[in-house]
């Protein structure tokens, strides 16, 4: 296993969209549990693989705090979602950084796992937040992309002076 290079804001590949996941195979695994090891040495709650400069339509959470679960997601989307809500954010692709966004806070979803089998799970609160945010990323969006696009300028020049991002802004 190892640990990937998460990728900044401003940079241009957290803008891209993803592909299905197709061959569920051995490649495949080894880079679902480096994903979950950059986002445990991070440490980070969620990761999707615009994050860290791959196409795949997966990504990979875990939001037990002290009792891990590790969960999977390959080819998600949300069946329904219900009670939006203010929440505070932040992402392992915005350093530093945290805002309140809005998000549904309780959702069902439907995904594939490493082995391709597919599977439905409810999520609320945290978890539920998690999912959205990572379908986010997955679709080519950042949780900032619901903040001004002044903040945003903001948050792009104080990476980009700490050395922390490269490329250009949506």
């Amino acid at each position: 296993m190892a640990v990937l290079e998460i990728l900044a804001f401003p940079d241009p590949r957290l803008r891209k969209t993803t592909t299905a996941v197709t061959d569920f195979d051995a490649d495949l695994s080894a880079f679902i549990d480096d994903m979950f090891e950059t986002m445990y040495d991070a440490p980070g709650v969620g990761l999707a693989a615009t994050q860290v400069g791959d196409t795949r339509r997966v990504a990979v959470m875990d939001c037990g705090g002290d009792v891990p679960d590790p969960i999977v997601m390959c080819n998600p989307e949300i069946i329904w979602q219900q009670t939006l809500t203010d929440v505070d954010e932040g992402c392992l692709s915005v350093p530093g950084h945290t805002d309140r966004v809005q998000r549904y806070q309780h959702l069902r979803f439907r995904a594939q796992d490493r082995d391709g089998n597919w599977y439905e799970q409810e999520a609320s609160d945290l978890l539920a937040q998690c999912v959205q945010h990572e379908l986010a990323h997955l679709d080519g969006g950042l949780y900032i992309d619901q903040i001004s696009r002044l903040k945003r300028a903001r948050i792009r020049r104080r990476l980009q002076k700490t050395g922390r991002a490269d490329g250009g802004e949506r």
